[in-house]
């Protein structure tokens, strides 16, 4: 059963559901309105009877008077036990007389056979209660005005549940279609057709869901494109190495090389193999960081802590390229992360900088608008402006980089530690990292 159908049966069902208590709840309201009211009116015949009674007409005058046989009465008189005045037959009042207490004005109702009546008790004299003039209507009456009053009740009620229900299909309509639309989105990216993917209308949290759903796409796409370039290019890199060791190889093996050519040769295949096992490691890890979880020990480290650590293992590199490391720290806020990953992606950063660097690198921590910031800045010749928008995609480097994963295993690792790193161009010219984190 499709959602919309589910909804709008759903919703019927409550109204009818509320609308049957509510009708039962005024049926018998109803009742209740239509006695009290129906006493009140017999308590004004009967106020206007005693004003005649009062002017000394006789009771015969009164009868004459009274002249309308849907009025339904009788005057007893309690001291002489005689009824003096009646509309109603003779069985019916001795009934009455019998068996209840007709001195009792708070009666509603008296009973005889199957039927009830509706009763009014009106002492002729006040605080006398000798006399008592007794008006009754049959509840008979009553209840037919009750039952047409409801009928009618009911037909509105119906008319509303039909102008309700159709109303709800039009609004859950509304509602569904875009979930429909959004079913037939998520089919084509399922199929990785993400060029066919179209917008869909919609509003309010659905508005939401839509654009979270293209967000996705977008980002799907994004990954599958960069994991298609990642084996494009993790092919070619491991390619090249691996042709230079067999091709030095074979040339040994077949003594094209012989002597210091041959050893020149093992050098360069040693070197190789270096340099392919490093390739190796770093995508292992980077393997890791997308789909271990416990390859991340996180503990609280004081920046300070990370910075100076930083500089200890980059000093070396430094002085061999005659570049001076600078760092300012202005803050002594501490962050929860895995202290070697991020030192790990710390140092792919500042080597990078190192690398590139004219003669110095600074290093700056603080906090800023709530957040903490590590930047690494250079005075080198900066970022190309075509290679910033995929500076930290893998196998992504400049003229001297090595492996072309430093920067995409610092991006993961920061990532992972619940941070984000950028690129820039720095203010003594060359490039700028800014490492940011959120401050608790």
């Amino acid at each position: 059963m499709k959602l919309q159908t589910q909804i709008t049966i759903a919703f019927t069902t409550l109204l009818v559901i509320i609308m049957s208590v509510v009708s039962v709840m005024i049926y018998s309201l109803i009742l209740d309105v239509l006695i009290q009211n129906e006493r009140e009116q017999l308590q004004e015949k009967g106020d206007l009877i005693k004003q005649f009674l009062w002017s000394e007409v006789s009771v015969n005058n009164l009868a004459q008077l009274i002249g309308d046989d849907s009025l339904q009465l009788f005057l007893y008189d309690q001291n002489t036990d005689n009824v003096m005045l009646s509309t109603l037959p003779k069985e019916l009042i001795d009934y009455w007389l019998e068996n209840y207490d007709v001195s009792d004005e708070d009666q509603r109702l008296w009973k005889a056979g199957n039927e009830r009546y509706v009763v009014s008790i009106i002492p002729i004299y006040p605080n006398l209660l000798d006399q008592q003039l007794i008006l009754v209507t049959p509840l008979d009456d009553l209840q037919e005005v009750q039952r047409n009053f409801f009928n009618r009740l009911i037909f509105i009620f119906l008319i509303g549940i039909g102008i309700i229900s159709v109303l709800s299909h039009f609004l859950t309509k509304r509602l569904v279609t875009p979930l429909t639309k959004l079913k037939y989105q998520l089919k084509k990216i399922e199929k990785r057709k993400f060029d066919d993917l179209e917008r869909v209308h919609a509003s309010g949290e659905m508005k939401e869901v839509e654009q979270s759903v293209y967000d996705m796409a977008n980002e799907l796409s994004r990954y599958i494109q960069s994991q298609h370039h990642f084996f494009q290019n993790a092919s070619h890199e491991l390619k090249t190495p691996l042709m230079t060791i067999q091709g030095y190889a074979e040339g040994i093996r077949d003594g094209v090389f012989e002597d210091e050519a041959s050893d020149r040769g093992l050098d360069v295949i040693v070197a190789e193999i270096s340099r392919l096992k490093k390739i190796i490691n770093e995508m292992i890890l980077l393997a890791k960081l997308d789909s271990e979880e416990n390859i991340y020990d996180e503990e609280n480290v004081p920046v300070a802590n990370l910075i100076h650590s930083t500089i200890d293992r980059a000093l070396p590199l430094a002085n061999e390229k005659q570049v001076r490391l600078t760092y300012y720290i202005d803050t002594d806020a501490n962050i929860a992360v895995d202290k070697e990953k991020l030192l790990q992606a710390m140092m792919n950063v500042v080597s990078n900088g190192i690398r590139h660097a004219n003669g110095k690198v600074i290093i700056r921590a603080f906090q800023e608008n709530k957040s903490l910031k590590i930047t690494v800045a250079d005075d080198g010749k900066g970022i190309d402006e075509a290679l910033m928008p995929k500076l930290f995609q893998r196998f992504m480097k400049g003229k001297s980089g090595e492996t072309g994963l430093g920067l995409a295993i610092s991006r993961a690792i920061v990532e992972r530690s619940n941070g984000t790193i950028t690129a820039g161009r720095s203010e003594v010219g060359g490039a700028l990292f800014t490492i940011t984190f959120k401050s608790e």
